[in-house]
């Protein structure tokens, strides 16, 4: 039986990648390492470029070819900021936990932002103010409130009135929250370049592996793949996206699906500096620009995960998603040239799951489940790498897969 879900990611065709190209040849699994990471995807790469930059012998397992599930399908608004407001999350945690969280997630931005710039290969990392207009979710006084929250938190946001927002970034007037230290990526470059460098530091990826058997020894874990070959490792971490390992991950952590547009390339700039744009409502809409040109727009959630009746949605999602560009933007001319729809995971307060599994001192979770899944790779990264070296993270707890009871 398989660690994880088998889910059917995507469908559509994404902006991403030319035909779904593999840039790396698989390599047989070594017989012992000291981290197993399950998951070739964009959290995995994070981990592996971190944990053999530390010394540690690293070897990668995913049943497809790298960067080519989730996060092929990812629109890479590398954000601090969660879906689940500052204030909504201060009501059930405490104001002080609360900002304590989201200054965590901060910093994993500006982490990742510094180890970017260290990488050989292009990734289309790009600073981008980010734009969070008024919705059914905050607006009015609560909008003013969220900011606030964020000042008094030490977070670079402030409040513009709808008439500053139009003025300053050309879009239609809505009040909203500009915030610093937001990014975007080319999420797959990004994760080719973060495991080449890996792989130069003495990283293995094999691939297709499905590892179907996790076993706790007193030195560690043997990880068991489906065609009999076996790997011992000292430590072991679940990185494996939206095919979320069921027997670890509390039902609190669920599944929906998205959707996604994206105009040819060269259509941008649309906009005033490029930047992030997302909407303080439940579903929300998001749209962002591409180092090439592209607009990408968002949005059209539902609670499904059926890839059959997901797929089936996106030619009318598409055509929704070109309409709303009109509110979103001021735009009435998007014309999409890919559109997709992809799986993605939600938690009850925006936030990943992260941190060792209950009862195990060998297995790790790092599940980005909420909007910023390459915000949360990174902190997934920072965490255990700093735990499995010795060094604990002392924020680690506001990120536990057991939170919710």
């Amino acid at each position: 039986m398989p660690v994880t879900e088998h889910i059917d990611l995507r469908g559509g065709r994404v902006c991403w990648l030319e035909n779904d190209r593999d840039l790396f040849a698989a390599e047989p699994p070594p017989q012992k390492v000291d981290v197993a990471i399950i998951g070739a995807g964009v959290t995995g790469a994070m981990l592996a470029d971190r944990l053999t930059a530390a010394g540690r012998s690293v070897a990668m397992f995913d049943r497809r070819p790298p960067a080519l599930g989730s996060t092929a399908a990812s629109t890479a608004l590398v954000m601090w900021a969660a879906d689940t407001p500052l204030t909504a999350l201060a009501k059930t945690r405490g104001a002080p936990e609360a900002a304590r969280c989201w200054r965590r997630v901060h910093a994993a931005v500006q982490d990742l932002a510094e180890r970017i710039a260290g990488l050989d290969q292009p990734c289309a990392w790009a600073a981008r103010p980010e734009v969070y207009l008024a919705g059914s979710v905050l607006e009015g006084d609560d909008l003013l409130h969220e900011a606030d929250a964020r000042r008094a938190a030490g977070l670079p946001s402030a409040a513009l009135s709808a008439d500053a927002v139009a003025e300053r970034f050309a879009i239609p007037a809505r009040a909203g929250l500009v915030s610093g230290d937001a990014f975007a990526v080319d999420p797959v470059a990004l994760t080719y370049a973060l495991l080449a460098r890996a792989q130069r530091q003495g990283a293995t990826v094999t691939y297709p592996a499905d590892v179907v058997d996790l076993a706790e020894t007193a030195d560690g874990v043997f990880l068991t793949l489906a065609d009999g070959r076996r790997c011992s490792a000292r430590q072991a971490i679940l990185a494996t996206g939206y095919e979320a390992p069921r027997a670890y991950l509390p039902k609190a952590f669920t599944l929906g699906s998205s959707f996604a547009i994206a105009t040819a390339p060269g259509v941008a700039p649309l906009w005033r500096e490029e930047a992030l744009i997302w909407e303080a409502s439940e579903p929300y809409l998001y749209g962002r620009a591409t180092a090439d040109g592209r607009i990408v727009i968002g949005g059209g959630d539902e609670d499904l995960v059926d890839p059959r009746r997901r797929d089936a949605l996106v030619a009318s999602k598409a055509a929704f998603l070109c309409a709303s560009s009109l509110n979103l933007l001021g735009r009435g001319d998007i014309e999409a040239d890919c559109a997709w729809a992809a799986t993605f995971g939600r938690s009850p307060d925006g936030l990943p799951a992260i941190g060792p599994i209950r009862g195990s001192s060998a297995l790790w979770l790092a599940s980005g489940f909420g909007g910023n899944g390459v915000t949360f790779a990174s902190l997934a990264a920072s965490m255990i790498t700093a735990a499995i070296t010795g060094a604990p993270d002392a924020d680690m707890d506001c990120f536990s897969p057991y939170r919710f009871g």
